[in-house]
């Protein structure tokens, strides 16, 4: 019995960057051999084990066969008799199958040339069963995310692979839970345009997140957005969220469909985009629908698309219109809220052409006007005799009364920007 390393946690070390969980391939033992050793099961589609002691992953190396379409149909071997390089061959990535012995002796095993791979910085294929399995295109997707700072490309190959699964129909077998998971762990990543821009250029984008791919080519005025195009603006955003928010996937989804309403924009009035933030409701709850959207994520998603707006002018904003803008946010009982939304919306402002390094003074504005109106709680307030709604109308009042005196005594002028 031989217990390999393999995967994420040697890519990782191999790159000088911390890893992870670790995953364990052994080879040369049965089922039987495993749980003989304390190892207790828990793999259903094919054998895979926890350490009796650690806790951590050991699977059964194994092989598998394609016998349905999308990522679920495949029967697994998982034997003795399978070979290391037969379940490396298997893998995703040639970095990814690259296999480190677990006894003393140490030392890379490396069949598929994943070394060389790391050292060109490129994500390359292992084999044709890349092709097999939809989900891969979006696990290439995130590693393009996380990666591609430090210069990994795609191979030409392994595009022209993922694009002719695209053209079969692979990737309409995935399921909803799975394209989110893949999703929001790319946001998180620290350059999600690599990721959308990898999907769009293999066709998988069209696909999943039609709402999405119809940015691209949408015109925008050039005095607001150098760059021109919607998608090319909502890919600097996505970038600019995760500098802003680092591994924050909830405030990287609301960059995404921030203004998802621009595609709806009637030809004749481009290349401005009224109300594009209502108008991107309705697409913006359709992608959370398709996908099963946790309910804080769409809620600050919505959040940022109906308002993102607002908050560029909120210098410009009245006392009650600012408060108006707080109780749609349900923000004195997700406080929290605020905040996040004003990250989203400097990602807006600071995620275009030129002003990647810009002030961004109202968010700063709106989180000092929050914080006042937040400080007014009905126990400052005499309310004896007071019926409910009259309860919540002194309530609204007083809050408005602090949102105007913070704004008097701002200190400094606050740019709007549209």
């Amino acid at each position: 019995m031989e217990t390999y390393l393999v995967g994420g946690a040697v890519r990782d070390r191999l790159l000088g960057q911390a890893g992870g969980d670790r995953d364990f391939v052994v080879v040369g033992a049965t089922p039987a051999d495993m749980v003989a050793r304390g190892f207790k099961p828990v793999g259903k589609d094919f054998p895979v084990f926890l350490h009796p002691v650690t806790g951590e992953e050991y699977a059964l190396a194994r092989t598998e066969r394609k016998t349905a379409p999308g990522y679920t149909g495949f029967v697994f071997h998982a034997d003795a008799d399978v070979t290391l390089a037969q379940d490396l061959a298997r893998r995703d990535f040639t970095v990814n199958a690259i296999a480190e012995d677990a006894g003393a002796a140490g030392g890379l095993v490396d069949p598929w040339g994943g070394v060389a791979d790391l050292e060109a910085r490129v994500l390359r294929h292992v084999s044709p069963a890349f092709g097999e399995d939809p989900v891969r295109i979006l696990r290439g997707a995130r590693f393009l995310a996380r990666f591609a700072p430090l210069g990994f490309h795609l191979h030409p190959d392994t595009l022209a692979l993922m694009r002719d699964m695209v053209a079969r129909g692979e990737v309409d077998h995935l399921v909803p839970e799975r394209v989110w998971q893949e999703l929001s762990r790319a946001l998180a990543q620290p350059k999600p345009s690599a990721a959308i821009a990898l999907l769009r250029d293999c066709g998988a984008l069209a696909r999943l997140l039609p709402e999405v791919d119809a940015l691209f080519g949408v015109p925008q005025r050039a005095d607001f957005h150098p760059e021109i195009d919607a998608g090319l603006h909502t890919l600097m955003v996505c970038d600019m969220a995760a500098r802003l928010a680092p591994g924050n996937a909830r405030i990287g989804f609301a960059a995404l469909v921030h203004d998802l309403g621009k595609a709806l924009t009637p030809v004749a009035e481009l290349p401005r985009h009224i109300a594009h933030g209502h108008s991107g409701l309705a697409p913006l709850r359709a992608v959370c629908a398709r996908y099963k959207v946790p309910s804080d994520v769409r809620q600050l998603a919505e959040t940022a698309c109906r308002e993102h707006l607002n908050v560029h002018r909120v210098a410009e904003l009245r006392p009650e219109t600012v408060h108006a803008l707080f109780v749609r946010c349900d923000a004195f009982r997700q406080p929290a809220r605020i905040a996040e939304l004003a990250i989203v919306c400097e990602a807006d402002k600071r995620g275009r052409g030129g002003a990647a390094e810009a002030e961004y003074p109202q968010g700063e504005l709106l989180m000092r006007l929050h914080g006042a109106a937040c400080a007014i709680s009905a126990r400052d307030l005499d309310l004896d005799g007071a019926s409910g709604p009259e309860v919540g109308e002194r309530l609204a009042q007083a809050r408005i009364a602090a949102i105007r005196n913070a704004q008097s005594s701002q200190s400094g002028p606050v740019l709007s920007h549209r």
